[in-house]
């Protein structure tokens, strides 16, 4: 695909602020005024599978890109305190669960996962495997930064459990590198696959940020090329969120270039040309895989799900989230737990869930929800299809947002098809934009999200 002078000029009418739409309604919506016993509501009562989420916050230095929520300190001993906290709070929502409910997922983020050191990761296991049942073919997927990474890390992780990893690269180039405060030679990436590779690691995949100072269509272009030579499973190639009001580290970054909208497009439509020729399958918005990789295979079979941990292919599972500012979601409703790390062990300390603010999705909130993920996994919408899940007659209830999509027809960024909406391939750059016509919050908050392009 490539983008005309008329398609460059598009990039002006639709680069504005917009969700990424990991939930719906996103997490600016939280509330610490939300009813504690309604966040918890369908944990307590439901009785289907569990993902786990564990946020390990530490970094022993800070990516200035970055807007996780992370606590920099070298002082790897402090782990220890932590593990006793999320010891505390796995108790704690142990008792309020259901004992027949299975774990079909379990995932490390942060943070850095592998600031923990082997005896650390070891004793984490422990706390899982000896409060949880596992089903079948669980799928265990930890983030990783390779700088910092050893073959006892991984052998400690494969140990507990892990199979599947996501390993941070962002560039390759060694000036985009250090503009980033992040300079990682490739022989960090190398040793780290050579290694699971070795311990029997099922699956990984590649994160990639395009959008930082410096990058270049040809500088990318190398990025691309190198790794796709590491033969990842996946890739996972986000488009760099510059929101420095809320993570003032990415102010240092304005001192570099930074690139405008219209070579962010090429680079993202760099990113799509060289991964698809090189045999990977555009999932939609930031994802690709092989062909014979199950996101693949899901988004074939129309059963793939988005969610806070980006695709997957668990449906129908309640999300728990364990240690500071990670979030939960049950069928109804959002939680997030306190971010501040003083703040998370006095709660616990007082025999309390650490639970911060949240969300209780209304009838039409689980519509929308429904709506927007099914279009971002899918790449269009089938209406007789959305009616039967919904119980709704989706083009009278959705006939505004329908009607609006109108100039994005005329823009070729939508095909109506029979029945239903197709996105094109030069709409897929833009399906953020497309999802923003679902959603019935779009203007609260709305400067507070990254931009689109």
């Amino acid at each position: 695909m490539k983008l005309a002078q008329s398609d460059l000029a598009l990039i002006a009418k639709y680069d504005q602020p917009g969700p990424r739409y990991t939930s719906y309604p996103t997490a600016l919506h939280f509330s610490g005024e939300a009813d504690q016993s309604a966040l918890l509501k369908g944990t307590v009562e439901d009785d289907g599978p569990l993902s786990l989420y564990f946020h390990i916050p530490y970094c022993e230095s800070l990516c200035w890109f970055c807007g996780c929520h992370t606590i920099i300190t070298k002082a790897h001993g402090r782990a220890d305190g932590y593990l006793d906290l999320l010891e505390k709070e796995v108790a704690l929502f142990r008792s309020r669960l259901r004992p027949d409910r299975e774990v079909v997922q379990v995932h490390f983020g942060g943070g850095t996962p592998n600031f923990l050191d082997p005896g650390q990761i070891a004793r984490l296991g422990r706390l899982i495997n000896d409060n949880f049942t596992f089903g079948d073919d669980v799928e265990f997927g930890v983030e990783m930064d390779p700088r910092r990474l050893t073959r006892e890390h991984l052998a400690s992780f494969r140990e507990i459990g892990a199979n599947r990893t996501s390993f941070g690269v962002q560039d390759c180039n060694p000036e985009v590198q250090k503009a980033i405060h992040r300079v990682q030679p490739g022989e960090n990436n190398r040793d780290a696959i050579k290694w699971l590779r070795e311990l029997g690691f099922g699956s990984f995949n590649i994160d990639l940020i395009y959008g930082l100072p410096l990058q270049t269509v040809k500088s990318f272009g190398e990025t691309l090329d190198e790794v796709i030579g590491y033969h990842p499973d996946r890739f996972a190639v986000f488009n760099y969120a510059h929101v420095p009001n809320l993570k003032p580290a990415q102010k240092i970054l304005e001192r570099a270039t930074l690139p405008t909208p219209e070579l962010k497009l090429q680079l993202l439509q760099l990113i799509i040309e060289k991964l698809t020729s090189a045999g990977y399958i555009y999932i939609g918005m930031d994802h690709y895989a092989r062909a014979d990789d199950e996101l693949a295979v899901a988004q074939g079979n129309r059963t793939l799900q988005r969610n806070f941990q980006g695709y997957s292919t668990k449906a129908g599972v309640e999300i728990c989230g364990f240690g500071v500012s990670s979030i939960s979601q049950t069928a109804g409703a959002y939680r997030q737990n306190l971010k501040a790390e003083e703040a998370y062990r006095a709660s616990l300390e007082a025999g309390e869930l650490p639970v911060d603010r949240g969300y209780v999705l209304t009838d039409d909130d689980r519509i929308r929800r429904e709506t927007i993920m099914r279009m971002m996994c899918d790449l269009g919408l089938d209406y007789g299809d959305m009616s039967t899940r919904l119980g709704i007659d989706f083009e009278a209830y959705f006939s505004e947002a329908l009607s609006g999509l109108d100039g994005m027809v005329d823009d070729g960024l939508i095909e109506r098809v029979s029945g239903g909406l197709s996105i094109t391939d030069l709409g897929r750059l833009f399906i953020r934009n497309v999802a923003m016509h679902f959603d019935a919050y779009i203007g609260v908050h709305r400067n507070r999200y990254s931009r689109t392009v």
